[in-house]
């Protein structure tokens, strides 16, 4: 929903950047690969610890790289290369785990029961797009939904990084919409599945 609508405008302005990292001999894979080991170890170094503003803006920055990889495939006309596709979207599920494993590590030690609803959203986060691919390979389109990837990150990120300024109960309510957004999304997309069958 909303990565559709800044989608063009944030890939007019990173293309410049782009192709010169194309001609500096960097390729799109590297970008991903730089980007996801960023983010993996940067959840599992702040996130446990409690420095959760520090650990957030660190992996919005890194987390950049996948807007990055995919302009560099697209200019560099690697864009239809299935490996490239495959990996991207794996790596996407890593990273997304990551921050919720790192926030749930950390919920955890502090005998916080809102590890609960970060586990659900983590689940749902890995269920929306497991039904969507098991949906393509029935030949079903299956997109779509209330919270995709980026909307689901935006606010995980929003809620991880203003709990580290303090906000009081900022973590509690993102994680609570995650949960009740990625659950309701899983729902859609199983109902988009059962009509076309």
């Amino acid at each position: 929903m909303l990565s559709a609508r800044l989608k063009p405008a944030v890939t007019r302005v990173i293309t410049p950047v782009a192709a010169t990292a194309l001609r500096l001999g960097i390729t799109p894979n590297a970008v991903t690969w730089t980007g996801a080991i960023g983010v993996v170890a940067s959840s599992m170094y702040f996130y446990p610890r409690g420095d959760f503003f520090l650990g957030t803006l660190i992996i919005c920055i890194l987390a950049l790289s996948d807007l990055f990889d995919g302009t560099m495939a697209r200019i560099s006309q690697a864009g239809s290369s299935k490996w490239g596709g495959f990996l991207d979207s794996t790596i996407d599920r890593v990273t997304d785990s990551a921050i919720l494993i790192g926030v749930t590590i950390y919920l955890i030690e502090q005998k916080d029961s809102l590890a609960w609803v970060v586990l659900v959203t983590l689940v749902a986060g890995m269920l929306v797009p497991y039904i969507r691919a098991k949906a393509e390979s029935f030949g079903i389109e299956c997109t779509g939904g209330i919270a995709e990837r980026t909307e689901r990150l935006i606010i995980s990120l929003t809620a991880i990084g203003f709990d580290g300024l303090d906000v009081p109960y900022i973590l509690a309510i993102g994680m609570w919409l995650l949960a009740l957004l990625g659950t309701f999304t899983v729902f859609q997309r199983l109902l988009i599945v059962k009509r076309a069958i």
